[in-house]
């Protein structure tokens, strides 16, 4: 892994995940890239003259920012980027750039609110990212290591997925991965489904040498079912694909992945099937 993203509006639920990202970023040797995005139109001309002052304003803040932070990111360089357009896709735009292994963005879940930008973003940031990310809210206290990892297996195909991802981050963190078979369904073909996928998974887990347990859980809900077993173990880290297996009661609620952004007060990595191919063998 050589680059992380950090998406910065200057908000304290931004400056929180540049932290992580730091976190992680020194345990991967990598850079912090921090990308700062001006959505504001200014096709008026006065207007486009205060935006010019506003960059610079923000150039300003950004070099106060590294001053304070660069001491912490040991090995790593710590730099920014300005753009402009729609927040969500200058971040994506930015990850493709530099080809960044991971975005790192902070989420002020569903009943946070602050007037800066990147908690409305951060459920769009995941779906345009080329590159997992890694949602984490201000409220979460970090540890220095990873030390539970939480990896939901359900019945899609693409549920397999985030597991070589996954392990990797675990045997950067010596985390320990709890796989957790999620059965929606009281459907015996389905569940065996499922139970093929957690044997496979635990194959190649046992294959790489990081330790874990398997559990189950009976799931109304995916999301508030996997939350609660997170929080019971406490659990630093949720791993999920972005398209999972539906519920009638996900389907009431929205998508599963934007339900664990909003909801999970644990931060969660987030993957999607066409990120996989993509994913750094040197990480």
């Amino acid at each position: 892994m050589k680059k992380i993203i950090a998406a910065i509006d200057f908000s304290r639920c931004s400056l929180h995940a540049l932290e992580y990202a730091i976190h992680m970023a020194n345990h991967v040797e990598a850079d912090v890239i921090m990308v700062w995005v001006d959505n504001i139109d200014n096709s008026d001309q006065e207007m486009f003259v205060q935006q010019r002052e506003h960059r610079h304003e923000i150039k300003k803040q950004f070099d106060e920012v590294i001053r304070h932070y660069q001491p912490m990111l040991i090995r790593g360089e710590l730099s920014y980027k300005l753009r402009k357009g729609k927040v969500f896709r200058e971040i994506a735009n930015q990850a493709k750039y530099d080809d960044a292994s991971m975005i790192i963005a902070g989420s002020h879940g569903v009943s946070g609110y602050e007037k800066f930008w990147i908690g409305s973003n951060a459920n769009r940031i995941v779906s345009y990212a080329p590159c997992p990310v890694i949602t984490i809210r201000l409220d979460f206290n970090y540890k220095d290591r990873v030390n539970r990892i939480i990896l939901p297996i359900d019945s899609t195909l693409e549920t397999r997925q985030k597991v070589p991802f996954t392990v990797r981050i675990a045997k950067l963190f010596q985390s320990e991965i709890h796989i957790l078979a999620v059965y929606s369904t009281s459907v015996q073909s389905v569940q065996r489904k499922v139970d093929s996928y957690v044997q496979q998974t635990a194959l190649f887990i046992r294959k790489h040498e990081v330790p874990f347990v398997v559990e189950a859980v009976q799931a109304d809900n995916i999301t508030s079912s996997v939350i609660h077993y997170a929080e019971t173990v406490d659990a630093d880290l949720i791993a999920i694909m972005t398209e999972q297996e539906t519920t009638a009661a996900n389907i009431l609620l929205g998508p599963y992945a934007q339900q664990m952004v909003n909801n999970s007060p644990i931060p969660v990595l987030t993957m999607q099937a066409r990120e996989i191919m993509k994913i750094h063998a040197g990480m």
